[in-house]
This record gives C-alpha cells, structure tokens and sequence, in this order.
C-alpha cells in the first residue's frame, strides 16, 4: 500500500500558479508605472522578487525533483535534459531582467524582457506539466520537504 502523502504533480501545477502570479505583479508594476524613487524601488522588489522565485523554483527541480523523475523513470531522460535546457534559458532572461530593473530601464524594455520571459515560462510550465505530473502523482515520496523539490514558492 502506498504511503503517499502529497500528490507531488498537483504541487508542481500550484507552484507554476503562484510563478505566473509573480510574473503578473511584476507586469503590474511596469505598467502602473509610477514615477520616483519609491516606484523605482516597488518596480525593483517585484522583478527581482520574481526573478527569485522562478530561479529558486528552477534550482530545486534541478538538484532534487528530477531525480525524483529520472528514479521512477529512467526513460525520461531525455525530457529532463530538455526541461534543464529551459532553466538555463530562463536563467539567462531572468538575468537580463534584474540587470534592467536595476539599471532603471524604461517601461517598454522592461516589458519586453518580461514578455519573452513569459513565452518561454509558459512553454515550459505546459510541456512540464504533460511530461511529468502524472508520474509526481504517483510518486511515494512521503519524507520530501515541499521546498526542497518545488522551491521556495512550495
């Protein structure tokens, strides 16, 4: 009999939910715009904040959650590779963001650079989500700490 605990797929899906949530605040406050230091710094808390959240998100997957996935599923290697590949992309967007948000970019760069972040989060997210949620909600994993796979939005 199982010892289950936590249906680690449905976990996935709630922490892309609260990353595209983030992803949404950080939008907000690049549109709400605002003008002074005050703005300056809530436009740079969202976006840095954001940046944290899916880079935490990304680093526990990479160092935990994966191997969870690979264990129970070896032949799905070459999908893990391929969701590695889209953190690394990500890490490379997510870096030009803070580097802009920092540096006082205008509106209209700062929404781009969230823009493309989105486009490729959301492929992500989707393609991760039909890979491998199914086989998290089968996973006995009963000890595992919530942020220690999933991140600190876990």
């Amino acid at each position: 009999m199982s010892q289950r605990v936590v249906a680690w797929g449905q976990e996935l899906r709630e922490v892309h939910r609260r990353l595209r949530d983030a992803l949404g605040l950080a939008r907000s406050a690049v549109e709400d715009g605002g003008s002074g230091p005050a703005a300056a710094r809530d436009l740079q808390l969202y976006c840095v904040g954001f940046c944290a959240a899916l880079t935490g998100h990304h680093r526990a997957e990479d160092a935990t959650l994966f191997d969870v996935v690979l264990a129970a599923e070896p032949d799905l290697a070459p999908v893990v590779a391929e969701l590695k590949r889209d953190h690394s992309m990500l890490d490379h967007l997510l870096g030009a963001l803070q580097r802009a948000a920092l540096s006082g970019a205008d509106r209209d760069e700062l929404l781009r650079h969230l823009d493309g972040i989105e486009a490729v989060m959301e492929t992500h997210f989707r393609y991760e989500e039909k890979k491998i949620v199914a086989l998290l909600d089968e996973a006995d994993r009963p000890g595992a700490d919530r942020q220690e796979l999933l991140g600190p939005l876990a």
